[in-house]
């Protein structure tokens, strides 16, 4: 049976070892909130490598004492990071504005990842249980082969219709249908292979 997240401090009591976990997290968000343009040029797994980085790095300036509470402070530094990547890929002046949007963008998505796994739920308890589980559905996604999880993240994140994942993933609208069918059904799987 999994530990919940909620059921250890995770502040420096505990130095970085549970980072990883938020792994897959960061990746989903990463790639949930990266402009499909930009793709051949910025690689999310590069972005979210170097937010671990510079986690494990600043784990000594983390006050926090939940997982939830490490997650905020890991989508604060995701948020920069991709700002940066952005700022470097465009050869612009840094704009705050945009990174505090970013970041912003990020809270966002992640608070549509807890929305997408339960309704509204109010007390800490639940909330930290939204929490554990918008990870194992990161870390389920994680799992899926790279067009199914394309297809998903661009369908209930980005709220693209068939037509433009067909056109960003180069197949079919029927082919994208399959690809969404499959996704779905084999995130279950993992879901439930996860409790």
């Amino acid at each position: 049976m999994s530990q919940g997240l909620g059921d250890a401090p995770v502040g420096p009591a505990s130095p970085g070892a549970d980072l990883d976990r938020f792994r897959s997290y960061l990746m989903l968000l990463a790639q949930a909130r990266l402009d499909p343009r930009l793709k051949g040029k910025l690689d999310a797994s590069d972005v979210v490598q170097q937010t671990l980085l510079e986690a494990h790095q600043g784990l000594g300036q983390f006050r926090g004492y939940t997982a939830e509470q490490k997650a905020a402070w890991l989508r604060q530094i995701l948020a920069r990071n991709l700002a940066n990547a952005v700022r470097d890929l465009r050869r612009q002046k840094r704009d705050v504005a945009r990174e505090r949007s970013l970041e912003a963008a990020l809270n966002d998505s992640a608070s549509r990842l807890e929305n997408w796994l339960a309704a509204e739920q109010s007390s800490p308890s639940q909330h930290m249980q939204r929490e554990e589980r918008a990870i194992r559905l990161a870390e389920a996604l994680a799992e899926l082969p790279e067009a199914q999880r394309e297809a998903v993240i661009l369908r209930h994140w980005h709220g693209c219709s068939l037509a433009d994942i067909a056109g960003q993933l180069q197949c079919t609208p029927a082919a994208v249908t399959g690809l969404l069918h499959r996704g779905l059904k084999n995130l279950r799987k993992h879901l439930q292979d996860l409790e």
